[in-house]
């Protein structure tokens, strides 16, 4: 922009409506036929401003035109059509984008270098130290995921946060910058913060040493009575209602508010956090907790959801507050739950009651952790059954509400992937040897610090057999589902080769991203030998998430042998019609059991509290009207749909391989 010193005229002229300045000499402008939009102002250092023509239209209909009136401004340019009105103490030290709107603002000042939250350690997970991640702009969760867990690995760490520093010396300046397009009302201060485009302030108390990374596709709304110190708040998010922040990321479209409380925390991709508490958690995507009586801390989860009253504990009154916990992807607790850190629970379990001995169930996915007596008692696999656990995998990708097209995270939605399939095999094993060991008519087991009910072992062992049977099936059905009729015995062999060259062995769930630890354990020394950037690692991670079909593959073909008993390498179509069948008895099995279960939502139990002055056909008519009836619910009709089309996609494999030889 070409700015140009002001003459005498125009000075005098600025004098008249109210303007002073420390040194006229150093204050310019691109448009002097706009400066009839100035008033009020006081310049000091260097102020550069633009034209003003641009009108803004406020809710209710009220018009204000752009300018600078009733400020104080030091070091400060102000891009066209932009307005800054009614600052009680002074703008110092930033750079403003054009068409922004600045208004009843206390103080907003960049006060010395700053590197705008970049480089701020976050003691995640140990309250005491050891796990700190670095937070910076384009901070992902499977990044954090490495530089918080992989600590036994001391020259990885150093390098990634060699690399971050420099990252975020690159970003330190002793000027702030407010993006185009931007919303500041009613706000008090704001010192040594970077806001993108889009961004909208409002009745926000304090913001201090921080990123607010909004853009034109997923804008950011910081709102009333909100305190952020030390922080980065990624593009999409919404953060209002008296939420305090200190030390904290906020990644992709998450949503705090109603007086949450964090520090030392870490939020990724739509997560939601109300009403309640954190301290040095890292929160994986899709982590929501709901309740003013919750608290979370020193724990590790994703795809979670924590019920009112939910509590851990970090601290057993002897080293400090330095046990850590893990619940993993999509487990749950129920409302007044507890749990002692440390303990680690298996994927997609539920926990109900207070727990106090230690427990690791990470090999008995699925699992009910129920407390009675003061004993936890473990279920295994019962939530493979459980209409809760489908709803959830089906709501989690429709509540995906990134808009930005530069997606941080790698997230990962399968119910069913070599990550749990592989512990299914682990917990048929354990659940067998403890058998074996107690004896088959025992009536309980004992197994890391739970008990197991005799009942409830068997039936773990059969939904586990049930749910890999359904995995298998279902990836040799996609992989066939593109053979032509009439193809050999040797055609469906080679269709079935792996394509992709890692995928063997252990897989991990990092933060949301499913990835073979092969692969994993690769990019790691690629950084430690210092081949790899950090954009290079976070592109790494997508191309990895971008392969996952075929890893999964890779993965899965070897398992066939040891479970069906028939080696893909010599495979048949006839086997292949046979490992079909099963599949298809697995999943209309299932599908069933999750009838069932949904059924239970529509019992008379179920309707007590409805017809609240009637006898028991107002109750029934009371809850059709709310609820619905049973066979037109949603959800259903989705298990009956499903039943269908699986049977029918079975069917037609099955009389495709029929065809085979004839």
């Amino acid at each position: 922009m070409n700015y140009r010193p002001l003459s005498q005229e125009q000075i005098e002229f600025l004098i008249q409506r109210g303007c002073r300045a420390d040194d006229w000499s150093t204050v310019y402008t691109s448009d002097p036929e706009s400066l009839s939009y100035i008033r009020g102002v006081r310049f000091s250092g260097t102020v550069k401003f633009g034209r003003f023509q641009e009108v803004f239209v406020l809710p209710g209909g009220v018009k204000k035109h752009s300018g600078l009136r009733e400020a104080t401004l030091h070091n400060v340019t102000v891009g066209d059509d932009s307005l800054i009105e009614n600052v009680t103490n002074y703008v110092a030290n930033y750079d403003i984008g054009s068409h922004t709107y600045i208004e009843n603002v206390d103080l907003m000042v960049c006060e010395g270098p700053s590197r705008f939250g970049n480089g701020v350690e976050v003691s995640v997970l140990s309250e005491t130290g050891g796990r700190e991640v670095k937070i910076y702009d384009r901070l992902s969760a499977q990044i954090a995921y490495v530089l918080a867990m992989y600590r036994h690995r001391p020259a990885l760490i150093a390098r990634l946060n060699a690399m971050i520093d420099e990252y975020a010396d690159l970003q330190c300046s002793s000027r702030g910058r407010i993006g185009d397009h931007v919303s500041i009302r009613n706000t008090r201060h704001i010192n040594g913060v970077r806001i993108g485009d889009y961004a909208v302030i409002s009745g926000t108390s304090r913001l201090r040493n921080g990123s607010v990374n909004s853009n034109q596709s997923a804008p950011v709304t910081i709102a009333h009575g909100v305190i952020a110190d030390d922080f980065i708040i990624c593009s999409g998010s919404h953060v209002s209602d008296n939420t305090s922040l200190e030390r904290c990321f906020v990644g992709q479209s998450c949503r705090l508010g109603h007086g949450y409380s964090a520090s030392d925390s870490l939020f990724f991709s739509n997560c939601q956090e109300e009403n309640g508490e954190a301290c040095a958690i890292f929160a994986g995507p899709f982590t929501v907790t709901h309740h003013k009586s919750t608290l979370l801390i020193a724990g590790m989860f994703s795809f979670m959801n924590a019920g009112s009253g939910s509590n851990q504990s970090n601290h057993m009154y002897k080293l400090g507050p330095m046990h850590q916990g893990i619940l993993e992807r999509g487990a749950k607790t129920s409302s007044d739950s507890y749990i002692l850190w440390p303990s680690r629970v298996g994927a997609f379990s539920l926990v109900m009651g207070r727990h106090v001995t230690h427990s690791d169930t990470s090999n008995l996915p699925f699992s009910y952790l129920i407390e009675q007596q003061n004993t936890t008692y473990l279920v295994p696999g019962v939530n493979l059954r459980s209409v809760g656990t489908v709803r959830d995998a089906q709501k989690w990708p429709k509540r995906d509400s990134r808009k930005d097209p530069d997606k941080l995270d790698c997230i990962n939605y399968n119910l069913l992937s070599p990550y749990t399939i592989q512990k299914m095999f682990k917990g048929i094993q354990l659940l067998r040897n403890l058998q074996y060991s107690s004896g088959e008519l025992s009536d309980i087991y004992s197994y890391h610090s739970t008990k197991i009910r005799n009942k409830s072992l068997r039936n773990g062992i059969h939904y586990y057999h049930t749910a890999i049977t359904k995995f298998l099936g279902n990836s040799i059905i996609k992989r066939l589902e593109n053979l032509p009729a009439g193809a050999s015995d040797e055609t469906i062999r080679e269709a079935l080769k792996p394509t992709c060259s890692f995928g063997k062995g252990d897989w991990a769930d990092v933060s949301g991203l499913i990835v073979p630890k092969d692969a994993l354990v690769n990019l790691i020394e690629q950084v430690e030998r210092g081949e790899l950037t950090l954009e290079e690692l976070f592109a790494a991670f997508h191309r990895l998430h971008q392969q996952y079909y075929d890893a999964e593959w890779t993965w899965a073909y070897d398992k066939y042998a040891s479970f069906f008993g028939y080696p893909l390498e010599t495979i048949t179509a006839a086997q292949v019609i046979e490992i079909v069948e099963r599949w298809k008895e697995a999943v209309i099995g299932l599908d069933k059991e999750l009838y069932e279960d949904a059924h239970k939502e529509f019992n008379l139990a179920s309707m007590t509290s409805f017809g609240a002055d009637g006898g028991k056909e107002i109750k029934e008519r009371d809850f059709s009207q709310v609820r619905g009836d049973f066979e037109s619910n949603s959800f259903v009709q989705a298990v009956l749909d499903h039943i269908r089309k699986k049977e029918a996609l079975g069917d037609e494999l099955i009389q495709r391989l029929k065809t085979y030889g004839a």
